[in-house]
């Protein structure tokens, strides 16, 4: 594979590899759009668990991110056998919610299949209820875009 580095929208991504297996091919051949979201699920939790705040850590604290809105933009297939590479990047965090913007990459045809945004806010994990950040959090998700970027259109 090649350097993927210039493919990126912005420097410093955390990068998760996925490869589609036969089960995330739907019936049109390619890989099903929900296997683009749970990748997304997976490379936050690996960032999370890369700076020190992993699921077991979250439980302890009782606090942990809840998706509140989910905005994808699909611009390319994937097919069973491919080999990608998921990034994210924290674009936002204000103490309460928080943004991470991902791009989805196929390093052997240097093509973006997605771009796309999740927003996320705090939540007590005893009610359910938002919640401010433990300082943990607001340490470790550390912003690493400014909140004036915005996603580049199309690829």
């Amino acid at each position: 594979m090649m350097d993927t580095e210039q493919l990126w929208d912005y420097p410093e991504v955390f990068t998760l590899a996925v490869k589609a297996t036969r089960a995330d091919i739907d019936a049109f051949g390619h890989v099903n759009n929900v296997v683009y979201l749970r990748w997304l699920t997976e490379c936050a939790w690996a960032h999370s668990a890369a700076v020190g705040l992993p699921e077991a850590k979250c439980v302890q604290l009782r606090r942990g991110m809840a998706v509140r809105a989910i905005h994808v933009d699909f611009l390319a297939s994937a097919y069973e056998g491919e080999e990608l590479l998921v990034g994210n990047w924290v674009s936002k965090n204000d103490g309460l919610r928080a943004t991470r913007q991902y791009q989805i990459i196929n390093p052997a045809t240097c093509k973006t299949l997605l771009r796309g945004h999740l927003n996320f806010v705090c939540v007590n994990l005893d009610n359910g209820r938002p919640a401010r950040m433990p300082p943990e959090f607001t340490a470790k998700y550390q912003v690493g875009l400014r909140q004036d970027n915005h996603l580049p259109s199309g690829s």
